[in-house]
C-alpha cells in the first residue's frame, strides 16, 4: 500500500520529515512508529497502518512535502504491495523539541547499538555525542521506548572524561641550602579532537522551524527591550514556603506562577501587552484570556507550551500545570493542543544564569517576558548598603503596538506585586 501523509489537523497543509524510523526492507507492525515529521506545531510520530514490510521510503529526511504526498510503500503480509486506502488516518503523537546544540569541531562516535542495530536517538542528540565523543552504542536510554537523551550523552560523557592528574617537573633549588617549592600538579591538557575540522549539521526539524519562527518574527516586529531590576528578596521567602507546601501536595512551586499571577494583574490594566497584530488585516487583537507560553528544553527541541486560563487558576493548579506541561515536554509527549492559544511567553533563563537578554517575541504575540538569575546583590536601602536577592526582568516588545511608556508602566506593575508578594493576594479579594 501506498501511505501519504495524513491530515493530523490544526489547519496544517505541509510536514517536514525529519526522521525515519525503519528502512527500506524492514518488517514492520501496524502502529509501531514509522517517522518523525515536523508541523508548524510541533514534531510528531506517525505511525505504520498496517502490518508487512517497508517497500520504498519515497521521501528523504529533510523534505517538506503537502498533506497527501506517498511517504513511503508498504507491502501487506502475504502480498504485494496493495493500493492505498480512500482516507489514511493518523495517530500522531507529538514530541518535544530540544536546545541548540553547539557546531564545535567534534570527533566521531559510533551510531550502533552493540549488536548490529541502530541506537535510537534525536539528530540533535548523536550531534552532541559527537561533540563529545560517546560511542551512543554504549549508552542505556532514558527517553521514551529506550531513546537515548542529550542528558544521557552528557551523562556518559562526564563519567569518562576524567583524566589522571599529571604532576609538572619541579625545579631544582636556586643555591645550596635553599629550598624551591614545587609547582602543583596540573590535570592532563584535553586530548584534541580527531576527525574534520569542520562538521555540517542539515538545519531541518525542530531547529529549522524555530530558525524560520525567530527571522519572522525579527523581520516582521520592530523589537526593543525594556529592563527593570526586581529586588526579589520576599518573594524567594514566599516561594521557598510555598516550595515547601507544595512538596505536601505533590506539586512542584517554581517562581513562575508568582510572576504569571503578576502578570495577569499587568494584563488586565495595561490590555495592549496581551495582544497581537493581524498584519494581513491591519488590527490590533487585545485577548481577554490570559494563555501563557512556557519556552521549554527537551529532548529534541525548544518549543512553547502553554499554561491556558491563568487568570481562573489558583497558584496551586498553575504550579502543577506548569509541572504537566514541562514533565510532558521532556518525556517527548506534548499533545499539540498544549502548544497552542499562546497570548503571552515567558523564556526563564534563571535557573542557569545571566543578567538580562533581549529575548525575540513569538510572534503574532506582541511581547515576552525573559527571567534572568536572582543573585544576592549590594543594594541602597534608607541611605544603607544591605544585601539583597535581586534579578533583571527582561521584556521585548513589538514597537508597532507598544509604546516605551506603556512598557514602562506595566513592568512597573509586574516589579511591585512581585516586590510585595502579599498584594497578589489583594488582587484577588
Amino acid at each position: 500500500m501506498e501511505f501519504r501523509l495524513p491530515d493530523i489537523g490544526e489547519g496544517l497543509t505541509e510536514g517536514e520529515v525529519t526522521r525515519w524510523l525503519v528502512k527500506e526492507g524492514d518488517a514492520v507492525r501496524e502502529n509501531q512508529p514509522l517517522v518523525e515529521v515536523m508541523t508548524d506545531k510541533a514534531t510528531v510520530e506517525i505511525p505504520a497502518p498496517r502490518t508487512g514490510r517497508v517497500a520504498s521510503i519515497r521521501v528523504p529526511e529533510g523534505k517538506t512535502v503537502p498533506i497527501g504526498t506517498v511517504l513511503v510503500v508498504i507491502e501487506e503480509s502475504g502480498g504485494a504491495a496493495a493500493p492505498a486506502p480512500v482516507a489514511a488516518p493518523a495517530a500522531a503523537q507529538a514530541t518535544a523539541a530540544t536546545r541548540p546544540v553547539g557546531h564545535a569541531p567534534a570527533a566521531s562516535s559510533g551510531d550502533g547499538d552493540g549488536a548490529g542495530g541502530k541506537a535510537l536517538a534525536a539528530p540533535a542528540t548523536r550531534a552532541r555525542a559527537r561533540e563529545l565523543g560517546v560511542d551512543l552504542g554504549r549508552i542505556a536510554g532514558t527517553g521514551p521506548r529506550g531513546r537515548i537523551t542529550v542528558e544521557d550523552v552528557e551523562r556518559a560523557a562526564s563519567g569518562s572524561r576524567a583524566a589522571p592528574a599529571r604532576p609538572e617537573p619541579g625545579r631544582g633549588a636556586s643555591a645550596p641550602g635553599r629550598a624551591v617549592p614545587v609547582p602543583a600538579a596540573r590535570p592532563a591538557p584535553a586530548p584534541l579532537p580527531s576527525g574534520p575540522r569542520e562538521e555540517r549539521i542539515p538545519l531541518r526539524g525542530v531547529r529549522k522551524k524555530i530558525a524560520e519562527h525567530m527571522v519572522h518574527s525579527k523581520h516582521t516586529a520592530p523589537h526593543y527591550t525594556y529592563v527593570e531590576q526586581l529586588d526579589a528578596t520576599d518573594l524567594v521567602a514566599l516561594r521557598n514556603e510555598a516550595k515547601r507546601i507544595g512538596e505536601a501536595r505533590g506539586v512542584k512551586v517554581t517562581y513562575l506562577p508568582f510572576v504569571i499571577k503578576a502578570l495577569v494583574a499587568g494584563f488586565r490594566e495595561f490590555p495592549l501587552l496581551n495582544a497581537s497584530l493581524d498584519d494581513a488585516t491591519g488590527e490590533i487583537v487585545v485577548k481577554r484570556y490570559y494563555n501563557i507560553g512556557i519556552a521549554t528544553a527537551g529532548p529534541d527541541g525548544l518549543i512553547v507550551p502553554v499554561v491556558k486560563d491563568c487568570d481562573r487558576r489558583s497558584l496551586w493548579e498553575i504550579a502543577a500545570e506548569i509541572q504537566r506541561i514541562a514533565d510532558s515536554v521532556r518525556a517527548g509527549k506534548v499533545a499539540l493542543e498544549d502548544l497552542r492559544g499562546g497570548t503571552f511567553t515567558i523564556t526563564n533563563a534563571g535557573n542557569i544564569g545571566g543578567v538580562l537578554a533581549t529575548p525575540i517575541i513569538n510572534h503574532p504575540e506582541v511581547a515576552i517576558l525573559g527571567i534572568n538569575k536572582i543573585r544576592e546583590t549590594p543594594v541602597v536601602r534608607s541611605g544603607q548598603i544591605v544585601i539583597r536577592q535581586v534579578c533583571h526582568l527582561s521584556l521585548s516588545l513589538d514597537h508597532r503596538v507598544v509604546d516605551g511608556a506603556i512598557a514602562a508602566e506595566f513592568m512597573n506593575r509586574v516589579v511591585r506585586l512581585l516586590e510585595d508578594p502579599k498584594l497578589q493576594l489583594l488582587e484577588t479579594m
